[in-house]
């Protein structure tokens, strides 16, 4: 059993050192906002020691492509206007246990993914201060975790488009608290709509450069091909790209798959949908494996990065067993598809979702 301070006991533990936790569907589906609790977790190395005086004396250093370096206290940070923004993270890697071959990594099965509040400054904001050179076109970052063994340092780096975008954030809260060590504290970039290995979490530095990051996770983690490939195939370094926006997806948290039920009720499916910088606009379910499909009602709580609940009352009209499939549309015009496009890492695993149930007599 996992045992943590200030996580529920039923978290699934795909690693315990570093923490990797993953977040059970029934805990998903208690809120559009996830509690700090239930929000899944995911660590390249282990956590730095952080304490609150730490805390108090964190400093966050800009350089490089910059007209003046600057080296920034807590406090210089948060006079600049604060903002919030309500963002879906999901870990690249989630649905990873479905790929087929199956690839290595954390076997992630649907919920390496969350939706929090984080509240902070616009990066843009900090940027400016320091005053971006046109040569700036990148900015690396990196956090106070360290590299252990064979694992390198994380380090990794967003387009300066998106750095300046204003929606990205340098976040101190999480959920209208300080951000919990585990997912950060006291300083992490929430960089929205994209996948969350660019949140960095301990931010300690920020370096503008003519180029993306070098490294590791930037060369050959994080990447896919640039073109469709055959499953199980070798993909040459030169034809991969840096994954970066989330594409359209779908998932079901109620009810449990297998679950049983007695024939003649009502049966409401549920479940969230989410589309990176792109908004859902629908939400179809099919409970006769795919033949025809009808509308689910989408909630009413929505942001711009955030994902949307959607419900449907199904009837089965007989006893017997049943696969409900969601399939999600998005404001891009992208649409679930039915068969995973694979990579070498299992990466955006997105195919429309099922979730099996049992109806008695």
């Amino acid at each position: 059993m996992f045992q943590m301070p200030g996580f529920k006991q039923n978290m699934i533990v795909r690693s315990d050192g570093p923490i990797d936790l993953e977040t059970p569907l029934s805990s998903l589906d208690k809120a559009w906002l996830t509690a700090i609790e239930d929000h899944y977790v995911r660590c390249h190395l282990p956590a730095p020691r952080v304490d609150d005086t730490a805390a108090k004396a964190w400093t966050l250093s800009i350089d490089g492509e910059v007209n003046r370096s600057l080296k920034l206290s807590m406090d210089e940070i948060r006079k600049n206007r604060e903002v919030s923004q309500t963002v879906t993270l999901e870990c690249s890697g989630n649905g990873r246990v479905y790929s087929n071959p199956t690839v290595p990594g954390l076997q992630w099965e649907k919920g390496a993914v969350s939706n929090a509040k984080w509240t902070g400054v616009a990066l843009r904001d900090v940027l400016n201060a320091a005053g971006v050179k046109p040569t700036g076109k990148h900015v690396i970052f990196n956090g106070a975790d360290e590299p252990m063994a064979s694992i390198p340092d994380f380090v990794r780096s967003i387009p300066i488009e998106k750095a300046m975008h204003p929606d990205t954030l340098i976040a101190y809260k999480m959920n209208d608290v300080d951000i919990p060590l585990i997912h950060g504290k006291p300083l992490r970039l929430v960089v929205p709509g994209w996948e969350a290995a660019a949140s960095c979490k301990w931010l300690v530095s920020l370096r503008l450069s003519p180029e993306e990051a070098d490294g590791n996770f930037m060369r050959n983690a994080y990447r896919i091909p640039n073109r469709n490939v055959a499953p199980g195939s070798a993909v040459d370094p030169k034809d991969m790209i840096p994954y970066t926006a989330l594409d359209v997806k779908s998932i079901f948290t109620a009810p449990r798959d297998d679950s049983t039920f007695k024939f003649g009720s009502p049966i409401e499916l549920r479940g969230f949908a989410w589309a990176g910088e792109a908004d859902i606009t629908r939400v179809d379910i099919s409970t006769d494996f795919g033949r025809t499909w009808a509308a689910a009602e989408l909630g009413t709580d929505k942001a711009r990065y955030a994902w949307r609940r959607f419900r449907y009352s199904f009837r089965p009209p007989k006893i017997g067993a049943y696969l409900p499939l969601s399939r999600a549309t998005d404001s891009q015009g992208r649409v679930q598809p039915v068969l995973p496009n694979w990579n070498p890492a299992g990466y955006i695993y997105n195919v429309i979702d099922k979730v099996r149930i049992n109806v008695e007599a």
